[in-house]
């Protein structure tokens, strides 16, 4: 498991709904909806975070 510093995990925001990402084991999930009410998840690849808009994987409401 890949964990990224606090000070990274602070600044990243989701690039589809713009609210901050929290970690949960390899990924990062958004904290706030998207407009169909499901939230994202970005995985972490050997310690980088994969944060394109087409490589997120929803997560329905």
């Amino acid at each position: 498991m890949s964990n990224l510093s606090s000070l990274l995990t602070t600044a990243l925001r989701c690039p589809i709904t713009g609210s901050p990402l929290t970690q949960i084991g390899d990924t990062l999930v958004s904290t706030s909806k998207g407009p169909n009410g499901e939230s994202y998840s970005y995985a972490i690849d050997e310690g980088i975070p994969l944060m394109l808009a087409t490589e997120a994987t929803i997560i329905p409401a």
